[in-house]
């Protein structure tokens, strides 16, 4: 019995371990970033799945944004932090904004954010194109980047 436990939990481990550092695409998009109250402010979208420049505190790219969960005791989070700050740099039009998951729990919740780094990969309009936990490959990042502003664009090219 000690056997086939040990070896379901070595399969689990592994087959979380090879998700790390890949980037995918969100289950379910939303169409809309944000709705409009009766005053005719806007409020961030409650479907978790777009972000508004009132959600991450800081404005949004012109063509895609790179958003990093991190925590301050994360092992990974700074040579990540390094990589998406280099990627925003050489591509025009892309933002990186760093959120502390310990200090916005609602975006945490709302987003399910179970380990830090998470890294999410955001269209003009602030919707979650690509997504992926733990450190990422910059071949990988890059990958990501270019199918987000590949689909932002109207020719399906950027």
């Amino acid at each position: 019995m000690l056997v086939v436990v040990l070896a379901a939990a070595s399969a689990a481990g592994l087959g979380l371990r090879s998700r790390l550092g890949r980037f995918h695409e969100p289950k379910s998009k939303s169409l809309s970033p944000s709705r409009t109250d009766a005053a005719g402010s806007s409020q961030p979208s409650s479907s978790g799945t777009v972000l508004t420049a009132a959600d991450l505190g800081a404005p949004l790219g012109e063509r895609a944004t790179l958003v990093q969960f991190s925590t301050e005791f994360c092992t990974y989070c700074g040579p990540t932090r390094e990589l998406l700050a280099e990627v925003a740099r050489e591509r025009d039009g892309v933002a990186f904004v760093e959120i502390d998951a310990a200090h916005r729990m609602d975006l945490t919740r709302r987003l399910r954010v179970l380990s830090t780094p998470t890294i999410l990969v955001l269209d003009s309009d602030g919707a979650i194109g690509r997504r992926t936990s733990g450190q990422p490959r910059k071949p990988d990042l890059l990958a990501a980047v270019g199918a987000v502003l590949d689909q932002g664009s109207p020719a399906g090219g950027a």
